[in-house]
């Protein structure tokens, strides 16, 4: 299975090669340059590897939540690129890629994924595997204040991400003993997410170029909340 993965969401920015189960990456912390470097990467890639776009099965993105822009700059090279090349797409949560990379760093299978969503809000959620050792969420993906996120299961959880480097105090006087290790500086790589899409696309659950769409969480928030 040969898979290009990206991602745009938050500060980094990275692409990644899935090819049988070898993963091949570029990644950079450059949040004022992920529209000009994401490209390059993508080209470097299958470059290297001999391929073109339409040599691939699937392309894959980080679809949300993360910043607006980074985003929307995901959702466009890819949708733009699978519609070139008549290809399939698997979007990615970027909150549970984020987990995935802990789990695959440290083999701990509890995570509790939160981004900075600003505005005192945390995006959220709760992360285990499945029984393909593939991560996913645990009800839905939030929107929320860093005093109300869900209380877990009790358990020995794992904060990551960059919201418990902004909010970190507030999460765990709310979680207490339920968390035992942060890691704030985590962030969402593509190589996560190109393993997710293998198993998603394997699974059946690519989508059309058209239908790859990006999630943001707080417009959708705010159109629930509308009379």
């Amino acid at each position: 299975m040969r898979v290009l993965a990206i991602d745009t969401a938050a500060e980094s920015c990275s692409a990644a090669l899935y090819l049988d189960g070898e993963i091949r990456e570029r990644f950079a912390i450059q949040p004022q340059r992920q529209s000009e470097l994401i490209l390059p990467m993508m080209d470097g890639l299958l470059a290297e590897a001999g391929l073109r776009v339409a040599d691939l099965d699937a392309l894959a993105f980080g679809r949300g939540p993360g910043s607006f822009t980074g985003v929307r700059i995901a959702t466009g090279v890819v949708q733009g690129a699978a519609f070139a090349a008549d290809i399939p797409v698997v979007p990615v949560s970027t909150l549970v890629a984020l987990a995935q990379g802990h789990l695959r760093e440290t083999g701990h299978a509890r995570v509790l994924a939160a981004f900075d969503a600003r505005m005192s809000e945390v995006y959220w959620a709760a992360c285990v595997p499945d029984a393909s050792g593939t991560m996913r969420a645990i009800g839905d993906e939030l929107i929320v204040p860093p005093a109300e996120v869900p209380l877990p299961d009790d358990g020995d959880w794992h904060g990551v991400g960059s919201g418990w480097g902004a909010y970190g105090a507030v999460i765990g006087g709310r979680l207490g003993d339920r968390v035992s290790r942060v890691r704030a500086d985590a962030h969402c790589r593509a190589g996560d997410i190109a393993r997710i899409a293998a198993v998603d696309f394997a699974a059946g659950h690519a989508v059309p170029a058209e239908q790859a769409l990006p999630v943001y969480l707080r417009d959708q928030v705010a159109w629930k909340r509308q009379p």
